[in-house]
């Protein structure tokens, strides 16, 4: 593994760190490229019960060469499990699954406002954590009303609020709440899924100047604005591809010519109305 570049860590508010960049899931179902993303370099790994591939993520686990407490493994409560019971149910049934003892970090995966139930659904979170079966807790799609709301009743703070973001939704207010309490933001679809994002000229334009691909230029982009971006590739050159950016810093011209991409237009579901049990 000589030359492998792997992402830099950086610190939760529990004490904890994480991958600055990691391996997305979403929609791959093969063990073997889990295996390979791994012997790639990359350490953290984010599923979801709602993906249906957590046996295929921990047989891939199992067969890399990396040593499981080098990994940072993430998974996400579903819908349907909100309340004081299901959480405990659902992430024993993911670590069966996953063929582990523990995640790294357990995820509310949305807060169904409409159910009202996601600051009681954190209370279950927190005796997860206290139990050893989540060394970190946080939540995904949370808005900041929501985020005040599990503060100001339990006390406990996310680690990490996973949520949409990219260039054309790069979701200032949002990131600049979750800073204001410690929270990490951390991007799904942060290369814009489905959009003609990676077309852009001005990110041809910036990564000529620096040798990046236009997908490189939006992951240091990221990154470089706090963000913990998590690209999803079943493409193997490519996923490399997307490790490859630390050794590159984007300028503030760089950085102002990306800021012309922001449409405020989301690709996926707004969390005020998004249900997904």
């Amino acid at each position: 593994m000589e030359g492998m570049t792997t992402a830099p860590l950086i610190d939760l508010n529990d004490g904890r760190t994480m991958p600055v960049l990691g391996f997305g899931t979403y929609s791959i179902g093969d063990p073997d490229l889990f295996t390979e993303a791994i012997e790639a370099g990359y350490r953290l790994l984010d599923t979801a019960t709602r993906y249906e591939n957590e046996t295929e993520v921990g047989r891939g686990i199992a067969q890399s060469s990396v040593p499981r407490d080098e990994l940072f493994v993430t998974t996400k409560l579903p819908g349907d499990a909100h309340g004081r019971d299901g959480p405990r149910r659902e992430l024993e049934a993911s670590l069966e699954r996953l063929g582990l003892d523990h995640v790294d970090l357990y995820l509310i995966h949305w807060p169904l406002p409409r159910i009202d139930k996601f600051v009681e659904t954190w209370r279950a979170l927190i005796e997860l954590r206290d139990a050893g079966l989540a060394t970190s807790i946080g939540v995904s799609n949370f808005l900041p009303e929501h985020l005040d709301r599990l503060v100001a009743e339990t006390g406990v703070v996310p680690a990490v609020n996973q949520v949409e973001l990219h260039p054309y939704f790069p979701q200032a207010d949002q990131r600049a709440a979750d800073e204001a309490i410690g929270t990490i933001t951390q991007s799904w679809t942060p290369l814009g899924r489905k959009s003609d994002l990676l077309e852009q000229p001005v990110l041809a334009e910036i990564g000529a100047r620096h040798d990046l691909t236009p997908g490189q230029v939006v992951l240091r982009w990221h990154t470089q604005i706090g963000a913990a971006p998590i690209p999803k590739s079943a493409t193997p050159e490519r996923f490399r591809s997307n490790l490859d950016i630390f050794g590159v810093e984007l300028d503030g011209d760089d950085l102002q010519l990306m800021a012309g991409l922001d449409t405020g237009r989301r690709i996926g579901g707004d969390p005020r109305t998004h249900e997904e049990f």
